[in-house]
């Protein structure tokens, strides 16, 4: 195993950048856009304007929208958004060979289904070999080359280790875990707290509230990772609360600026906008509620988050209900 030829499921910010990462190593990245425009400014003018504007790619990186074109790829990074991982799933399921790798890179588990990333391409395309990639890391800084480091999880440590090598670099450092339900519940997980983190900094609530919304999240993360069979080491590492630390301190986030934006008492229709990235947290809070609910895990601010966004309650109602809940030990 080598895999010199890398395929990029998916032209957004985050394919967009892995496409960058995974070419500084010296392999042959092909990068699948849904347009037709996309793909043709990252084979032609070296640069994702629409989506990662401003970060000059490598020129041998090939953009296209045609699935067939990465059939010959030997090892693929699936990054398209989590609710629609199904559907590109199925159409590539006839371009991807038996015993091929899919990397999986969207964060978030599937509403409809309730079904993280893994089991959506164990349903779609079965004959491939699951992996994970998850951790603390902004588009833009992978893009240019800024120093970052993830979490790939692979059940095959032998294969594991071969994907760190064709997609890892001295700033892009992935490294291996078997956990991969640990890795997706992190991903998951922490983009609906950093909505919290954004109503909390919209709402001024202070530094302290913040921290402490940080660490009673991660305590939910934890629980419900554990309920689903994760590794607590996992989840206390780059995939779960390092990447919940980036995502609930920077306004950079697109998950904590929409819950800044609601902080600020903007409704949801506004906080999104006219958005062309997906804010993958909208759709994963209600997913994560109802996985919670199904296995009997506490999870009041994942809860708070959902309710808000569903209109269930408001932001007010929201915090004040938080405010009110009893005392009690400071446990998982």
């Amino acid at each position: 195993m080598h895999f010199q030829s890398i395929g990029v499921i998916g032209a957004g910010a985050w394919g967009t950048a892995l496409a960058q990462a995974t070419a500084q190593t010296g392999r042959d990245v092909i990068v699948w856009a849904f347009e037709d425009e996309v793909a043709e400014a990252i084979s032609i003018g070296h640069e994702n304007t629409a989506y990662l504007p401003g970060a000059p790619l490598n020129p041998a990186i090939r953009g296209s929208s045609n699935p067939a074109d990465l059939k010959s790829c030997e090892a693929f990074l699936m990054v398209s958004p989590a609710q629609h991982a199904r559907a590109v799933l199925i159409r590539f399921a006839p371009h991807i060979a038996e015993g091929m790798p899919v990397l999986l890179c969207a964060k978030g588990v599937e509403r409809e289904s309730l079904a993280p990333m893994t089991r959506v391409l164990a349903e779609t395309i079965p004959h491939a070999i699951p992996a994970v990639l998850s951790g603390p890391s902004f588009a833009i800084d992978v893009a240019r080359g800024l120093p970052t480091a993830v979490t790939l999880a692979c059940e095959n440590r032998e294969l594991g280790e071969t994907l760190m090598q064709a997609v890892g670099s001295v700033n892009f450092r992935p490294y291996w875990s078997g956990d991969t339900i640990g890795a997706e519940v992190g991903g998951s997980v922490k983009n609906v707290l950093a909505i919290a983190a954004g109503i909390v900094k919209g709402r001024e609530l202070g530094r302290s509230a913040h921290a402490a919304l940080i660490a009673r999240g991660f305590a939910e993360m934890t629980r419900l990772g554990l309920a689903l069979g994760a590794q607590r080491e996992t989840l206390a590492g780059l995939c779960g609360l390092g990447d919940l630390i980036l995502t609930c301190s920077s306004p950079q986030s697109r998950n904590m600026s929409c819950g800044l934006a609601l902080g600020r008492g903007e409704t949801l229709a506004q906080a999104l906008g006219v958005r062309k990235v997906v804010t993958e947290g909208v759709a994963t809070a209600p997913a994560v509620a109802a996985v919670a609910e199904a296995h009997g895990v506490d999870m009041p601010i994942c809860a708070a988050v959902d309710a808000v966004l569903a209109g269930r309650t408001d932001v007010e109602g929201a915090i004040e209900a938080l405010l009110a809940r009893p005392f009690g030990p400071e446990t998982l």
